[in-house]
């Protein structure tokens, strides 16, 4: 019976991890798109792209950042890379190219 609350309690932990990944990949896109929108952009592709994760100092402690990339264009035919950096759920930072659109500080 011990080992079948095991398996159960990283079966919880691991949809939990998994449906937090999927809230922060939705939140991340839609920063992304806004910020082309804002800017007169095309956000090619319509997806934003895992990168990485790590830990780090927030002012309530430790957090999670993780960070997306993603592809948009000026006019239709070249293709650049912007980035969204989330604290959590939060977004941190977002930037198009070598231009920083958006920072939130906390």
């Amino acid at each position: 019976m011990t080992e079948f609350a095991a398996f159960a309690l990283l079966g919880a932990a691991l949809v939990f991890a998994w449906r937090a990944g999927v809230e922060a990949r939705a939140v991340a896109f839609a920063a992304a798109h806004e910020a082309c929108e804002r800017a007169g952009l095309q956000l090619l592709d319509a997806t934003v792209v895992f990168k990485s994760w790590r830990a780090g100092r927030a002012a309530r402690g430790l957090a999670l950042y993780r960070t997306y990339l993603f592809d948009y264009s000026e006019d239709g035919t070249t293709r650049r890379q912007g980035f969204v950096i989330l604290r959590g759920h939060e977004i941190e930072i977002v930037g198009l190219g070598p231009t920083l659109v958006e920072q939130r500080l906390a």
